[in-house]
C-alpha cells in the first residue's frame, strides 16, 4: 500500500477494492489522476482508494499518470538524540532535495542536507522509506518521490539555512521539541517518525497551558 499526499490529504494505492466504506474506489489503470487531484483540492473528495490487483504494478502505473521528480533527504540525529529540522513556509520539515542526473540517492541525500542546513561531518545510515506527494511547479502538477535515510552528525557549529530554497531556520530538537514541531509539519514527514513522536506530550495537555514557541 502507498500513500500519495495532496497537501495533507492521502490518496491510497492498494491491491484491494474495498478498504473502507468511506473510500471512493477507482481502478488505478482507469483514473484521470490530474482530474482526481483537482477534485480533492476543491473538496469534492476526501477518501480515495486507487486499486490494482498486482502490487508490483502500483508504482509503475502511478508514474504513468503524472510527471515524476525524484528527491532524497535525511533524518539527522546526534549523540544527544536530537533531530535536525528545517523551517520553510512556516512549517517544520526535514531537509531534502532533487536527485541530480547520475547521482546516487545516498549521495543526493547527503548533498541536499548539507546544502540546506550547512551541517558538516554527516554519516549516512540505513534507508527509512519513500514518501510521495503532489506539488505544482510552473503551473504543472508533479509527483515528488523522496528517498529518506537515517543520518548522524555531532556538528555543533552555526547552521546556514539555504535562503534561496526558502529555508528560514535550522534547529536541533530534542524529543519534546520534536513532538511539538510535528504538530506543524506535513503528513508525509510524520510517516518517518516512530509513533511515540506523534503523541501529545503530557506537559502540553494541561488545561489552560499555553503552547511554547518551537
Amino acid at each position: 500500500m502507498y500513500k500519495v499526499f495532496i497537501k495533507d490529504i492521502p490518496i491510497i494505492l492498494s491491491t484491494q477494492k474495498n478498504i473502507g466504506k468511506q473510500y471512493t474506489a477507482i481502478p488505478l489503470k482507469e483514473v484521470d489522476f490530474k482530474k482526481l487531484i483537482k477534485d480533492i483540492q476543491k473538496g469534492k473528495l476526501d477518501f480515495v482508494n486507487l486499486y490494482h490487483p498486482d502490487e508490483a504494478m502500483l508504482e509503475p502505473l502511478l508514474f504513468e499518470k503524472i510527471p515524476v521528480v525524484i528527491a532524497a533527504g535525511g533524518m539527522v540525529s546526534n549523540s544527544k538524540k536530537k533531530i535536525l529540522f528545517i523551517k520553510r513556509n512556516d512549517r517544520w520539515d526535514l531537509p531534502k532535495g532533487r536527485v541530480e542526473k547520475g547521482e546516487s540517492y545516498e549521495d543526493a541525500a547527503i548533498r541536499e542536507v548539507e546544502e540546506e542546513t550547512g551541517i558538516k561531518d554527516l554519516e549516512i545510515g540505513e534507508f527509512i522509506t519513500k514518501t510521495y506527494h503532489v506539488f505544482k511547479r510552473n503551473k504543472k502538477l508533479k509527483l515528488k518521490v523522496t528517498y529518506w535515510y537515517k543520518m548522524h552528525s555531532d556538528f555543533n557549529g552555526e547552521f546556514v539555512p539555504q535562503e534561496e530554497e526558502g529555508i528560514e531556520k535550522v534547529r536541533w530538537k530534542n524529543f519534546e521539541q520534536s513532538q511539538r514541531a510535528l504538530k506543524n509539519t506535513y503528513e508525509n514527514v510524520k510517516l518517518l517518525f516512530p509513533q511515540e513522536y506523534l503523541l501529545f506530550h503530557p506537559k502540553d495537555m494541561k488545561k489552560g497551558k499555553k503552547s511554547r514557541k518551537l
